[in-house]
């Protein structure tokens, strides 16, 4: 007998809180190779928010991670975006297809943003 490929139509996790360790739980779940640059982003917005007196920096960081995680969420938006960012940086910029996948891209990032903020 073969195992069957099986590919959860709805989100693999819930929509975690926008709080920095719940998004950080759920990368490492659907997306545990992206954790260094998570933490990374972190401490950045962490310095330039101490830095500029401005929590800007870290609902910035906040609402980054939250759309990037909303994406990696559900399978079939992270292998639309996974195409998208594919056929963007191999193909020339001259070509349609560049722009239709840079058209995917934002489509799939404002749909998420949307979703996480309800925007």
């Amino acid at each position: 007998m073969t195992a069957q490929h099986f590919e959860p139509s709805g989100p693999l996790i819930p929509r975690p809180e926008r709080t920095p360790a719940a998004l950080r739980v759920a990368l490492a779940q659907v997306a545990p190779h992206r954790l260094a640059d998570m933490e990374r982003q972190k401490d950045e917005a962490i310095t330039l928010a101490a830095r500029t007196g401005s929590l800007g920096p870290i609902t910035q960081f906040l609402e980054t991670w939250a759309v990037a995680i909303e994406i990696a969420r559900i399978p079939a938006a992270a292998a639309q975006l996974r195409t998208a960012e594919y056929t963007a940086q191999t193909i020339d910029r001259d070509e349609p297809a560049w722009r239709d996948a840079m058209d995917e891209i934002r489509r799939l990032h404002s749909t998420a943003r949307e979703s996480v903020t309800g925007e």
